[in-house]
């Protein structure tokens, strides 16, 4: 929110306040999911996506969050932290119907997983 370049950023500064300015940054920062990793706490299992061609979430930012939550969090508690990267979508997944219905199920199938209701 902090690239004014960036389609859409500014118009979301009238809602969200202009991160260049302090106060507004440090407020984000409060509850910004990378800025609020607890160290050795327990996390539950995590399915992190993105999409290359997305315009409002870098590609790197669930690869870099995942980082961060691996790193911080109880290995020994916590659930796996997973990121899966789609090359060719945008913000909202594949545009591509049969492709969008596949990557929906490979949600639900981590899902089913992490409850145990998978068959293996």
């Amino acid at each position: 929110m902090i690239d004014a370049s960036i389609p859409l950023t500014t118009l979301e500064w009238e809602e969200w306040g202009n991160p260049n300015e302090i106060k507004y940054h440090q407020y984000m920062m409060e509850y910004s999911p990378t800025q609020t990793i607890v160290t050795g706490a327990k996390y539950p299992a995590c399915l992190l996506t993105g999409g290359l061609h997305d315009p409002r979430v870098q590609y790197w930012e669930p690869a870099k969050f995942a980082a961060a939550l691996r790193h911080e969090q109880d290995s020994d508690t916590s659930g796996p932290v997973c990121v899966k990267l789609d090359m060719s979508a945008g913000h909202f997944s594949a545009s591509d119907r049969y492709k969008y219905l596949k990557e929906l199920s490979f949600d639900f199938a981590f899902l089913l997983d992490q409850l145990g209701l998978s068959d293996n």
